[in-house]
């Protein structure tokens, strides 16, 4: 056994010593209590606006994503019931359809929590799932912290905190389901140190192979997240000299092929979706370079922290949801002297070895982050950096290049907690703990903004539009859905996750998609009446006179959608195109006559 040996980054050489993780079961319980208390008041803070009335109540900067994945969640919900493909439909996108396994499905969840959809509507569902993964997400690292990785539990409650409530996964509560529910993450990673106990390959593979699955339902890409730092990190350790006893090496191989097999048979089908199945893509319907951090995002700070309500927000990032860095200037300051209080404090050749390798982790993720060309407050400087000679590799070409400082994150708040753990030892532990209480304050997260927004239309949620549309027939929304204008979108959902089910099929909306190139995009290559009616209801532009030319491509529109139908309901609030309903009358009057007014929507019976 060499020196680096002598223990093991988790502790476990130190098992049944008074240096465990925890210092007695009472204590673990009462950490364990106000844990989860201060995680549920946190996700409560975040996210108080959606619960005063859930069905009415939308993510401000984001109602577009809150209603995809209110779709999502009702569309599982209703495979169960129907027993439809959960990775296929036509629903959306008609007549073409949609690869849901390209479009973090989040089937298991959804499955999960189909009775709260069927009963309550997915807008309920929604706000539960997006609550559930803010609160369990610190909750999961506390526990990977507390049982595997620090002794003290106030530097294992610290961690968790952090790597639930970091300014990166506050921005992404900004109705990302997928990247708000970081809770299997830490799970992973505790599976993945368990594989080296001898005698329980098979038993610990299957269980991380089963976690590997459910996270590929849940976010795939932030499946690709932690497999990448997990490769990483153990390539560091080895680097700095960690080494393993043979029976565990051993062990690890026999329980990663387990995990292998397991993931292979669980996902052979939504991996083949993915990357070979109808409607699947190559790379990314999102621009790299604008999707990665400017070297000064690090130190500003976020949009939704006591200091970016107090008007010091960097604004820094592409859009309020992907703030993925963001520590304000006293948090960097805070971070790195906790990285070196890491390397410096830990006791054990093998604490040491890792601290060593967390570190060389977040710088490399770091400049990963940056992108393929550097940023500096906004200015693109063309110098390039090392993503440039990944960014067109596999996976690599599907990804966000800011998101990696995600995982900076996650490791961040890892190293936080070493530091931290030396805490009780330190001389002058009260001026280390002020530091830490001055550094994290300024990003304290403030609420999300929420707003109210229009109700599903009568006409739709009482089953109204069944004497105009059979189920299963194209129904038209208009404006037409996509990712700016997602309502049609939202009234699907609605009557999926409400009665028997059965619901009208609409043309385009927001998912992703190849264009015609086979690369990623957001919904369908617009057709002309889509283009006309979303610049009418966005910008208010309009052709200076509909002639017959226009009225003839505006029906072969309708043909090709397979619909005759055209829904236009009153302008109501909380959407983008409500100041402009008068015109998009005014536009579809002009294209296809006069309406009908029923119940509480204009229609159009197009012959």
């Amino acid at each position: 056994m060499t020196q680096q040996s002598a223990g093991t980054i988790d502790g476990t050489a130190q098992a049944g010593t008074r240096d465990k993780p925890v210092a007695d079961r009472r204590s673990r319980r009462r950490a364990d209590a106000l844990m989860v208390a201060l995680a549920l008041v946190g996700a409560a803070w975040l996210l108080g606006g959606l619960w005063v009335h859930p069905d009415r109540r939308a993510i401000t900067i984001n109602a577009s994503d809150q209603a995809l994945f209110e779709w999502l969640l009702a569309y599982a919900a209703d495979t169960l019931r129907g027993g439809h493909n959960p990775l296929w439909t036509d629903l959306l996108n008609a007549p073409g359809g949609v690869n849901l396994a390209v479009n973090t499905a989040v089937t298991v969840l959804g499955w999960v929590l189909a009775p709260v959809t069927l009963l309550l509507g997915p807008s309920v569902t929604f706000t539960v799932a997006l609550t559930f993964g803010v609160a369990a997400t610190p909750v999961a690292w506390y526990l990977l912290l507390s049982r595997k990785l620090v002794r003290t539990p106030a530097a294992a409650i610290v961690g968790g905190l952090f790597c639930g409530f970091a300014p990166g996964l506050v921005s992404h509560a900004n109705a990302h389901v997928n990247f708000a529910s970081g809770y299997l993450v830490p799970l992973i990673i505790w599976r993945v140190l368990e594989l080296r106990r001898p005698g329980r390959a098979v038993r610990n593979g299957l269980i991380l192979g089963v976690l590997v699955a459910v996270q590929f339902s849940l976010g795939a890409e932030t499946l690709f997240f932690a497999a990448l730092a997990c490769g990483v990190l153990l390539g560091f350790l080895l680097v700095a000299g960690y080494r393993e006893p043979r029976e565990h090496i051993v062990a690890f191989a026999k329980g990663l092929a387990t995990t292998a097999v397991t993931a292979g048979v669980l996902l052979a089908y939504p991996i083949w979706m993915m990357f070979a199945g109808p409607g699947s893509y190559h790379g990314t319907g999102f621009n790299q370079v604008t999707h990665s951090e400017d070297l000064m995002a690090y130190g500003a700070f976020p949009r939704r922290s006591l200091a970016g309500v107090l008007g010091l927000a960097g604004r820094l990032a592409p859009n309020p949801t992907e703030e993925n860095s963001f520590f304000g200037v006293p948090g960097l300051l805070l971070l790195i002297g906790a990285a070196v209080l890491a390397l410096r404090l830990t006791r054990g050749a093998a604490r040491r070895a890792l601290a060593r390798a967390l570190v060389a982790s977040a710088l490399l993720f770091a400049v990963l982050s940056l992108g393929p060309v550097l940023k500096f407050n906004h200015h693109r400087t063309g110098v390039p950096l090392p993503y440039k000679l990944l960014q067109h590799a596999p996976l690599f070409d599907s990804a966000l290049p800011g998101r990696f400082a995600l995982i900076v994150t996650a490791i961040a708040g890892v190293l936080l907690a070493l530091s931290l753990d030396r805490l009780p030892r330190l001389k002058h532990r009260r001026l280390v703990a002020a530091a830490v209480a001055m550094g994290l304050l300024p990003v304290v997260p403030a609420p999300l903004l929420t707003m109210d927004r229009s109700p599903v239309p009568h006409f739709i949620s009482s089953g109204h539009w069944r004497e105009y549309v059979r189920p299963g027939e194209t129904l038209i929304p208009a404006p037409l859905p996509s990712d700016w204008l997602p309502d049609g979108q939202r009234w699907q959902a609605a009557v999926l996750a409400g009665g028997d089910g059965e619901t009208f099929r609409v043309p385009a909306g927001f998912f992703l998609g190849p264009d015609s190139n086979g690369r990623g995009r957001i919904g369908p290559p617009p057709r002309w009446m889509q283009t006309m009616l979303s610049e009418a209801a966005l910008r208010g532009d309009r052709p200076l006179a509909i002639s017959p030319v226009m009225q003839a491509e505006a029906r072969s529109d309708l043909q090709y959608w397979g619909g005759n139908v055209i829904v236009l309901p009153d302008g109501g609030y909380g959407n983008r195109w409500n100041r402009r309903h008068g015109l998009l009358l005014e536009l579809l009057t002009e294209l296809f006559g006069e309406p009908t007014r029923v119940d509480d929507v204009w229609l159009w019976q197009v012959r």
